[in-house]
């Protein structure tokens, strides 16, 4: 052990060396100085699997054992309630040889388990930001005592919160909680993926009252092997056809079964097919099932029992999943992960990659591309091979360790709603002005001027959800007293409402409300076929019975855009034309194919190709971009679409086009405010509902517009006509 390892406490260094640990990781002793010393927040960045809880943890522990204050000494966020439990589970050990309590709160844990926290508030509190703002609104006095003497905020897998309604939120209830106890908490965010590290440190306290320090690994990682393996499909087959799947499912039976494996299938509906698929192989060929399904519609106990099978490794196990298994519950290691297709993005891949090779052996990952094959017929997205390019520029900059940057400019008008009501209620009544300082000046929310906030409270007060009283104070109104009332207020989130699936009384899970639905329908959840028995409209309910055949039900909000610089690495890839050494026979003709195509149509000179009287744009730029462009020439008249960033404009010519640009790029520069103006429905966010025209256009436009990106590219684009 190196010499800061004696700074720890006792009781620590004895747990460790319970563990038989020989040395602590890098991060693991690079972390302990700056958090023993407690005076800066701290980004810890590292590969899954390296020891950033333990880095954390660790020395977090030692120095409240210093101290041996009462009350809370460290508060541990965390994205999943999943994941909450397994570091319970992990650091159960740990807290009782340091006579030190983790308590687990979120909507699963017991009321005993909180009683008895309530009464005597000490150690480590491990809770969801949803449980928090609970907490913050319901117990505040509570919170302020216990809360007094807090030495720590440790955010796990924050990248996950960067950028987002629930990522705004956590950043207002850490702020409001140093404003509750007049003390600035050292925050300490742990990530597998960060990008851009000064935006995230900004992001991670945006008033940068405390310095920042950065601990990134250094220990090499695992050996990666990688395999791209291409399948083609007919012309006629489409993409929601089962045998769209059918040579991918033959090839991940014989590849996968015997072992366990992480299937990554980017959608819900894909992970009910393959699942199913993959399941009935196994019946056909008279040996256990060992394919089963995990995303997040599933119930509770069917996603912790795949869980526990991957975490005790007595039988091989596959998970056909979405991002659910992509971050940082323990499942131990896994002998694969499968991809199919493209992964939303570069850092998903990483974090998907992570979860293999964790016992210092390689990591391995196979790609399954589907193609159509190619056709006269086909559109120039097909027969340019997107998708398999895509996987490939994806790879490449995953070996470069470059992830997507945070995209931390954003209004979040509909969170700063949740959270303006929020803190009214946590202390009775508050005064505009002090409510902006609180939120805006000093707070998360500093896009808003006073003058911005006057407006956007005069708006709740029309929805009487705050009243102002006559010595200023601004209170609940009988609309904010009944949103505020139900449960799903604390999340800053849209929670779409849904049916549940039941079968002999046994919760399957959930699927959205306005999913066609009829009795005697079949379709495909879990990965089993089942027919609906019955639909109870009052208590949104639905009773199945296993059936032979179905299709997966619709599931939305999966979708994300891809960022510039993958549609520039793609282009660099066709242009350069080296085939990577990983690609499979079939994947290798898919690759020639697609450079051919593209040399066909010159795409390294040219940036657009009429077509049949359309014509079609090639910006290789990202969707925040693309849709830029697309909407400021649809807002001139034409018929135009992002497909999968190439811009089709359909019956027009490249003269006229050009008079068009020509007219925008003469035209003042529209604000992104304006562009947003066009957009037939703005409400994207939980409480948009709430919000004029003129406020959403505000959060619509920073969220889904780079009015500069596109200028630049309009611009280049007339200059090389």
């Amino acid at each position: 052990m190196h010499q800061k390892f004696d700074l720890l406490h006792d009781d620590v260094k004895r747990w460790i060396w319970n563990q038989k640990w020989s040395e602590l990781r890098d991060i693991q002793e690079k972390a302990i100085e700056p958090i023993l010393t407690a005076n800066c927040d701290i980004i810890i960045t590292a590969s899954t699997a390296m020891g950033k809880t333990e880095a954390a943890f660790l020395p977090a522990c030692s120095r409240i054992l210093q101290t041996s204050q009462s009350g809370l000494g460290i508060l541990y966020i965390s994205p999943l309630k999943a994941l909450i439990n397994d570091q319970y589970r992990r650091f159960e050990s740990f807290g009782e040889i340091l006579d030190l309590k983790f308590t687990p709160w979120h909507g699963d844990v017991s009321n005993s388990t909180k009683v008895k926290l309530k009464k005597n508030p000490s150690g480590i509190l491990l809770i969801t930001p949803e449980s928090l703002e609970s907490l913050l609104l319901n117990q505040p006095t509570w919170c302020s005592q216990s809360f007094a003497n807090l030495e720590y905020i440790i955010i796990d897998e924050f990248h996950v919160f960067i950028g987002t309604e629930r990522g705004c939120q956590l950043q207002s209830l850490m702020h409001r909680i140093e404003f509750l106890i007049q003390k600035d908490v050292p925050r300490i965010a742990l990530s597998a993926t960060l990008s851009q590290i000064e935006k995230v440190v900004s992001y991670l306290r945006p008033d940068r009252k405390l310095p920042c320090e950065i601990i990134e690994s250094k220990d090499s990682s695992s050996e990666v092997k990688l395999q791209l393996r291409g399948y083609t499909v007919s012309e006629s087959i489409k993409h929601s056809d089962k045998s769209y799947y059918e040579e991918v499912t033959n090839d991940l039976y014989k590849i996968l079964r015997g072992k366990s494996h992480l299937i990554f299938a980017n959608n819900r509906k894909n992970t009910e097919l393959l699942s199913v698929a993959l399941s009935e192989m196994c019946k056909a060929n008279s040996v256990p099932n060992e394919f089963y399904t995990h995303h997040g519609s599933l119930s509770k106990q069917i996603r912790e029992d795949i869980e526990i099978k991957l975490q005790r490794g007595n039988y091989p196990t596959s998970a056909i999943c979405t991002m659910t298994l992509e971050l940082g519950i323990d499942i131990g290691s896994v002998d694969s992960i499968a991809q199919i297709s493209a992964p939303h993005s570069v850092a998903s891949l990483r974090q998907r990659l992570g979860r293999s090779g964790r016992r210092g052996e390689a990591s391995i990952l196979r790609i399954f591309n589907i193609e159509k094959e190619a056709s006269e017929n086909n559109t120039l997205q097909d027969n340019l091979h997107l998708e398999m390019f895509k996987s490939i520029a994806m790879i490449n900059l995953l070996l470069d360790k470059w992830y997507e940057p945070p995209e931390v400019e954003l209004f979040h008008f509909s969170t700063l709603a949740q959270q303006t009501l929020s803190v009214i209620a946590q202390y009775g009544g508050v005064k505009a002005d002090q409510l902006w300082l609180l939120l805006c000046k000093t707070g998360v929310f500093n896009l808003v001027n006073q003058s911005l906030f006057t407006k956007f409270l005069k708006v709740l007060g029309k929805h009487d959800l705050i009243l102002q009283t006559e010595d200023g104070q601004l209170i609940i109104g009988v609309e904010g007293e009944k949103l505020i009332g139900h449960y799903s207020f604390y999340s800053a989130f849209k929670t779409p409402e849904e049916y549940r699936l039941e079968h002999n009384g046994r919760l399957l899970g959930m699927i959205p409300i306005d999913m066609p639905l009829m009795i005697g329908q079949q379709l495909i959840f879990s990965g089993k076929n089942w027919k609906i028995l019955s639909i109870n409209e009052d208590i949104k309910l639905i009773n199945l019975a296993h059936a032979s055949g179905g299709y997966p039900p619709i599931f939305n909000g999966e979708s994300q855009n891809i960022h510039s610089r993958v549609r520039q690495e793609m282009l660099k890839i066709y242009s350069q034309n080296k085939k990577p050494i990983y690609l499979d026979k079939n994947a290798e003709k898919l690759f020639k194919e697609g450079v051919s195509f593209f040399n066909t149509l010159a795409l390294n000179k040219v940036s657009f190709i009429s077509d049949g009287g359309n014509l079609h744009l090639f910006t290789w730029l990202g969707d925040k971009i693309v849709n830029t462009i697309t909407a400021l020439i649809r807002k001139e008249g034409l018929r135009i679409n992002n497909n999968g960033g190439i811009v089709s404009i359909s019956d027009y010519n490249i003269d006229s086009l050009s008079k068009i640009i020509k007219k925008i790029l003469n035209k003042p520069k529209i604000t992104a405010f304006e562009l947003a103006n066009c957009v037939a429905d703005t409400k994207v966010e939980k409480y948009d509902y709430l919000l004029p025209r003129e406020i959403r256009n505000l959060q619509y436009g920073s969220k889904f517009f780079d009015i500069d990106g596109a200028y630049i590219w309009l611009t280049e684009f007339i200059d090389e006509l």
